[in-house]
């Protein structure tokens, strides 16, 4: 659907997010499953699901892929991707045992989190991750260096951490946190321990800090916002809370334009819109199509920043994985 400016009179309008959905991690990830299949036919495995998002998956289930919990479950002599969110070191051990060719689809940020773990490990700092227990982005990191680095989960845990030197402490974080959030922690964490350093650049990825932003933007004018993204997608719930925070009156997170709930417009005249970074646009048109039908058919855009960045795609995408699979597993 195409957004025009929204007319002065209009009584319903919808504000639209920019920028929103895939961000370049993302895009490279989706697009590496489906060169993975193009290229060697199915089925690719992959390590969880390659993108926290319900359709995404869905679609990539129906090209070939086959999402599975553990490398364990991935016949001997096979191909296995790993999902954007990166995996700990024992992973690709466990990969290697089992004769698997892999193909590392982690979002380069997040490798840059994982290299800031390892390097400030290797110099024997106490690193505090701040994250969300549980989530894959977190597990990986962690593995990095279990020895080395403390969870931190929010800005109330802040009073749990210990550390064995406060003169070698540094804090590392998740890429899709809230910027808001996640500076409260380290504000306190500062608090706690003055000498703490920060990473060398931002850790909270660079789409995540604009989505934000744009919905910080529209949140005190909406009086609803609606975000497009999936339950286990940390940056799309992040969104949510983000709107509320800036002052809409409503948010909710939906996957798909039927789960819209019309009470949900019931004295509303200002809709914003937007995606977490792996919702592709196709779910967003759906909402623009769902809201036009119920009066909502002004769309102004609300622009943040402009995104250019794009990431190569695996280099093993560009070697013969199932010749090199059958070698591997004919060697065990």
């Amino acid at each position: 659907m195409t957004a025009t400016p929204a007319s002065p009179s209009s009584d319903k309008r919808v504000l639209l997010a920019a920028p929103r959905g895939y961000c370049a991690g993302v895009d490279r990830a989706v697009i590496a499953v489906e060169k993975a299949l193009e290229q060697y036919g199915s089925p690719i495995y992959v390590r969880h699901e390659i993108v926290h998002n319900k359709y995404v998956v869905q679609t990539l289930e129906k090209k070939g892929a086959i999402f599975v919990d553990e490398t364990a479950e991935v016949p001997e002599g096979s191909i296995v991707m790993f999902s954007a969110h990166g995996v700990a070191p024992t992973v690709h051990q466990e990969a290697a045992e089992r004769g698997l060719a892999t193909i590392d689809a982690t979002c380069p940020l997040v490798t840059k989190v994982h290299k800031e773990a390892v390097r400030f490990a290797n110099e024997d700092f106490d690193i505090l991750l701040i994250g969300h227990e549980g989530h894959e982005e977190v597990i990986g990191t962690s593995g990095e260096a279990p020895d080395h680095i403390t969870l931190v989960d929010g800005p109330e845990d802040v009073e749990n951490v210990t550390v064995r030197d406060e003169s070698k402490v540094v804090w590392l974080s998740q890429t899709t946190l809230s910027v808001d959030e996640t500076m409260e922690t380290v504000d306190k964490l500062k608090e706690k321990f003055p000498k703490l350093i920060s990473p060398p650049s931002d850790d909270i990825c660079y789409a995540t800090q604009n989505r934000q932003t744009a919905v910080k933007q529209m949140g005190a004018e909406a009086d609803l916002v609606i975000v497009v993204g999936s339950k286990n997608s940390s940056n799309s719930v992040r969104l949510v809370e983000v709107a509320l925070g800036a002052g809409a009156k409503d948010a909710h997170l939906v996957d798909f334009a039927d789960e819209i709930d019309e009470a949900w417009l019931e004295g509303v005249s200002t809709v914003g819109v937007t995606s977490g970074a792996s919702v592709p646009e196709v779910l967003v048109e759906g909402v623009l199509e769902w809201l036009a039908g119920h009066g909502f058919e002004d769309v102004e855009i609300v622009k943040a920043a402009e995104e250019s960045i794009t990431f190569s795609l695996p280099k093993e995408l560009r070697r013969d994985l199932r010749a090199e699979a059958a070698a591997l597993h004919k060697k065990q």
